[in-house]
């Protein structure tokens, strides 16, 4: 007998490892189908909390996974898409549609679902060899392999025979369901093993085998679901760790969520767990009906999720106010450091998604060089010793910064491109690659153009009054040509047109040859040094490079 419970409790413990195999794989698949309309649903649809809250329901639905759903809002509330209460309402709504997992589970242990695992699997390989269907052969794959699990559970729980087991009777009997004490032990208990596996989906699926052989009482296996709902919050605060402040505190509101939630049911726990019994038609005092239990489980987790929504969505304010006092910002001092500001590695939670972050952090790094190329401006008029040299270290820290950038944000893409992306996926990892490495150009044209400015500084030498003129002129012509590189990475390509890019470089080459000429004519009727001449020609090919190198971005981002 213990040989065969040795065999069982393997073939449990691998039904569980299909069951989270298998959910992964289904939501990995829709969240690849459609990604791009999930981000756009996430970042548009929460204009206010009720509609947050729906939207973060519906996501969770169609992906399978709250879990899925939390870091994917924390990426956003980063990434500076969501506010921290649009992200609050989106958890809430992630909360509700989680309980479609229970449902899904209680009807695989009340349904024989045999029949709909292998014409699964025939349709998903089917569709996975032909590529163009793949993501769809994966999700069917993944709805296989769920049911799959949810049937060895059925039978692996029946072949244990739990119920005629004196031992395992005796051993959950002897918990007195009637004390708070022992619904507080089960709480924690459920609250580890999430934490530790890692899936509420598995803490989910062991209560209801539990309790679908009578041998675990309904409270008891409430309480590990009550668990399981505190422990799923340490995904997105795992996550969140290294991620920036706004990020930590939606991670926290999760957390102080469910906990609320679970105090206050914790208040009114039998009436509430004796009024969910009711309403499926299942009396805990007499005991029986195990096949009911399931449902029960679903029931109370669908009950809990909705009223505990609905209590608190009206005080999405006073959430944010105390997850803004308990993880208050640091006051920064010092010289700036280098941190990217979207991008957080740990926060990657599928391909699909993550390019989000890249965008938004390629978008940053494009800011970040026209900012260094206004310093540049400030440089060329700066006369004072002491701020020219502050100003000439501040835009050499900031050339080592769009260095260390660009690397950083390639090994994000590297690390993003390691997983099965789609094709519009693949285009745009390819163009940022792009992008990145004509940005970091441009930072090395800015640093160019110091490094000029330095040595007219340093040599004693100075512009005329005419140069400053005409430098002062291509100087903004370039800088038009940044603001209109800008413009076309903080919007859709397709709103934007490429023609006024190529309208200002025209202009940028139209006046660099002219102001060549102008030179060459200027330092042969000696009107200045040749030294001067030479640190003039410097500045006006470094700007004409520049805008080349805009020109380079835009026509990345346009895909061309």
């Amino acid at each position: 007998m213990e040989q065969n419970y040795f065999f069982i409790g393997l073939k449990l413990l691998g039904a569980l490892g299909l069951l989270i195999f298998g959910m992964r794989m289904m939501s990995d698949a829709l969240q690849k189908m459609a990604g791009p309309q999930l981000r756009h649903i996430l970042g548009r649809m929460t204009t206010n909390r009720l509609s947050g809250m729906l939207t973060g329901a519906f996501v969770t639905c169609a992906v399978q996974s709250s879990s899925a759903t939390t870091v994917m809002t924390v990426s956003f509330v980063s990434a500076g898409l969501l506010t921290l209460g649009q992200a609050i309402s989106v958890i809430m709504g992630a909360n509700i549609g989680t309980t479609l997992t229970a449902w899904i589970m209680s009807l695989g242990y009340n349904v024989d679902l045999t029949n709909v695992v292998f014409p699964a699997f025939f349709v998903g390989m089917v569709l996975i060899y032909k590529k163009r269907h793949r993501f769809v052969g994966d999700f069917l794959f993944g709805i296989a392999f769920m049911f799959l699990s949810l049937v060895m559970l059925s039978t692996a729980g029946k072949e244990m025979d739990l119920e005629h087991n004196e031992a395992v009777v005796a051993f959950f009997a002897s918990f007195d369901t009637g004390s708070y004490l022992t619904i507080l032990s089960f709480l924690a208990i459920g609250t580890v093993i999430t934490c530790i596996v890692q899936s509420s989906a598995a803490v989910m699926a062991i209560t209801i085998l539990l309790c679908s052989t009578g041998v675990l009482p309904i409270y008891l296996g409430i309480a590990l679901v009550m668990g399981e709902n505190i422990g799923t919050t340490a995904t997105a605060n795992l996550a969140a760790l290294g991620a920036n402040i706004q990020a930590r505190r939606a991670a926290l509101a999760h957390l102080l969520f469910n906990v609320f939630g679970v105090a206050w049911v914790l208040c009114v726990f039998y009436p509430f767990v004796d009024m969910v019994c009711r309403l499926v038609g299942y009396d805990p005092a007499q005991g029986g009906q195990a096949a009911l239990l399931p449902v029960v489980l679903a029931t109370f987790h669908t009950c809990f999720n909705v009223t505990n929504t609905a209590l608190l969505i009206g005080f999405i304010p006073q959430m944010e106010r105390v997850v803004c006092w308990l993880l208050p910002d640091r006051q920064q001092t010092g010289e700036e450091d280098f941190h990217l500001r979207y991008i957080q590695a740990n926060l990657i939670q599928t391909p699909e998604i993550s390019v989000l972050q890249a965008q938004k952090e390629t978008g940053h790094f494009a800011q970040r060089v026209q900012q260094m190329f206004g310093l540049v401006r400030q440089l060329l008029e700066e006369k004072d010793d002491e701020h020219f040299t502050s100003l000439y270290n501040k835009v050499a820290q900031q050339e080592d910064f769009t260095d260390r950038m660009e690397i950083e944000i390639a090994r994000y893409l590297e690390q993003v491109s390691s997983g099965h992306l789609s094709d519009i996926t693949k285009l745009k990892v390819r163009q940022m690659m792009r992008e990145i490495s004509e940005l970091e150009s441009i930072g090395d044209a800015c640093y160019n153009l110091a490094r000029t400015l330095n040595r007219r500084h340093e040599s004693g030498h100075d512009f005329t009054p005419a140069l400053y003129d005409k430098l002062h002129a291509i100087m903004q012509l370039t800088d038009e040509a940044l603001t209109q590189m800008n413009i076309v990475m903080t919007g859709h390509s397709r709103e934007h047109n490429i023609g006024d890019t190529f309208r200002i470089e025209n202009d940028i080459n139209r006046l660099r040859q002219q102001l060549k000429d102008d030179n060459t004519r200027a330092v042969n009727d000696r009107e200045y040094d040749y030294v001067v001449g030479t640190m003039f020609t410097d500045m006006v090919n470094e700007c004409e490079k520049l805008g080349d190198y805009v020109v380079n971005v835009v026509q990345a981002r346009f895909g061309k």
